[in-house]
């Protein structure tokens, strides 16, 4: 089961989505208000599938699609892949054997990535800050935590990087990752007991610019070095989640080190099992 948020003419809304049909989800009938509060409920699935709905249905590329959070904050999971451990080292010498060895130490690199208001939702708009000349996104699979620490549902997640920036000196890590319009999710969120094998999901990137397609890659969530709810544990040890949380897991799809995303390029992640997550670049 698909849920989402769109924006209408009396604000954003709660959606179900079923096949190429979206429709608006009465919360209010069941004392709920917010999609975090119904991803939250001990009976999801059921009330999810249960719930009615308001208004006319739309067709699925009709709507303006808001990023499928509210007040839960992102954090991010950094090199679970092979590939992104290669490319963290390739960033600088001096930072080369930290992320060596955070790949096989037990505790894995996680960091704060966004609030709600830096977050984009599908066709939204993702930034390159304008004192970066290196930059990439980065292809996630987004784990979609209750206020009680479970996997509750999965979406796609872009975790723009200024790589010259954090290359410079690990410590800039922060201002390399968090910034207006640093995150892109969506489009909407699938419930776990909706998604496909975990080893079987494919996570696919392209980079469009000027219509033509400069960069293309893939890789799967059988490649990850570590387990999803070890990302979830380390995560929450003494650190509580009272909105929930979305967690991404890093990356293994990694432009060559010649690239940079431009202004107005277009890139489109795609995910197993969740669908398409594509976002415009702005800059400045």
């Amino acid at each position: 089961m698909r849920l989402g948020r769109i924006q209408t003419q009396n604000g954003p809304a709660v959606v179900r989505i079923a096949d190429n049909v979206v429709s608006q989800i009465d919360l209010v009938s069941v004392g709920l208000a917010t999609l975090q509060d119904l991803l939250s409920h001990p009976d999801l699935e059921k009330l999810a599938a249960s719930l009615p709905t308001i208004g006319k249905s739309q067709a699925i590329d009709a709507v303006d699609w808001l990023p499928p959070i509210d007040q839960q904050e992102v954090w991010a999971a950094g090199v679970t892949y092979k590939r992104s451990q290669t490319a963290r080292m390739e960033e600088s010498e001096a930072a080369a054997s930290c992320y060596d060895r955070v790949y096989t130490a037990a505790r894995p690199e996680i960091f704060f990535k966004a609030t709600p208001h830096r977050c984009s939702g599908h066709g939204g708009a993702v930034r390159i800050r304008k004192d970066a000349t290196w930059n990439v996104p980065e292809p996630e699979l987004a784990l979609v935590i209750s206020r009680s620490g479970k996997i509750v549902a999965y979406t796609i997640g872009n975790d723009m990087s200024s790589r010259d920036i954090e290359g410079d000196n690990p410590l800039y890590l922060p201002q390399a990752k968090l910034y207006n319009q640093c995150c892109g999710l969506g489009p909407w969120v699938v419930l776990a007991s909706s998604m496909p094998e975990r080893s079987t999901i494919g996570i696919h990137l392209s980079i469009h610019r000027s219509g033509v397609e400069v960069f293309a890659g893939k890789t799967s969530v059988a490649e990850m070095a570590r387990k999803l709810e070890d990302l979830v544990e380390w995560l929450l040890k003494d650190n509580d989640m009272p909105n929930g949380a979305f967690l991404l897991t890093g990356t293994g799809v990694v432009p060559d080190s010649s690239f940079t995303l431009a202004a107005k390029d277009v890139v489109h992640i795609t995910i197993d099992g969740i669908g398409t997550l594509s976002n415009t670049v702005v800059q400045g």
